[in-house]
């Protein structure tokens, strides 16, 4: 049972991680929450992530504005060692209510904004806040790529400008996350089971979603992924009540 739901997990995650450039831990973890505890569960996302991500990045490489990007890059580092130190003090169910009403407000957030709408308050302090917050959360549950997402589109980025940039952001916080993790005792054996149940699915899983990323538009491209993190959150609040 254990191997078919981390299995799931890693394809589904994996495929839209693929697709949007983010996204393992978001919706791997709905699944992956049923048989592994959080903690567990944020290493294992880390790794998916990684590995997820190294295999898309080329797609996407020309649209990366590594200056754009530095304030978020270089706080998103700072954040993840808080992150991995308060991963042991995290009750797994007050972790799995959060995480599942976060999915739900930031799905529903990211379907009613209006992007034509553009903020430019805040400058670089604010990008760099935003960083910090997705490290933090990169280390703590393998999740570092929703505040910057929701971020880059109040910002008014398009498609390829967004996907660039959350995509160089999580191969480079959930790098450093796993660092982290290795350092702070967490590859365990256990770990590598799982790594190894999982791998095979989040493989594939990128592979169709960066094919389809390049037929979608950009309409259809927000539905896919959005419809499946609200799916997520919903399951992971129904399983903690």
């Amino acid at each position: 049972m254990t191997a078919l739901v981390v299995a799931a997990g890693a394809l589904t995650g994996g495929f839209v991680s693929g697709l949007a450039g983010f996204g393992t831990g978001l919706i791997a973890l709905g699944f992956w929450l049923h048989v592994v505890d959080p903690p567990t569960a944020a290493t294992l996302v880390a790794i998916c992530s990684v590995v997820s991500q190294v295999q898309s990045i080329g797609t996407i490489w020309h649209a990366i504005d590594w200056r754009r990007s530095a304030p978020m890059l270089l706080a998103g580092l700072l954040g993840v060692p808080i992150g991995t130190y308060l991963l042991d003090d995290l009750p797994a169910r007050t972790f799995r209510i959060g995480l599942g009403l976060f999915l739900l407000g930031f799905s529903a957030f990211m379907l009613l904004w209006r992007r034509e709408h553009r903020m430019s308050w805040g400058g670089r302090p604010a990008d760099a806040a935003v960083g910090l917050a997705g490290g933090l959360m990169g280390g703590l549950t393998g999740l570092s790529g929703p505040l910057p997402t929701v971020w880059a589109t109040l910002r008014g980025w398009d498609k390829h400008a967004r996907r660039g940039m959350f995509q160089a952001f999580n191969l480079l916080i959930l790098g450093a996350a796993l660092a982290w993790h290795a350092a702070a005792g967490l590859l365990t054996a256990e770990i590598g089971r799982l790594t190894l149940m999982a791998l095979p699915g989040t493989l594939a899983g990128s592979w169709l979603g960066v094919r389809l990323y390049r037929r979608l538009s950009t309409h259809h491209f927000h539905r896919v992924v959005l419809g499946l993190l609200g799916l997520s959150g919903l399951i992971i609040l129904w399983s903690s009540v």
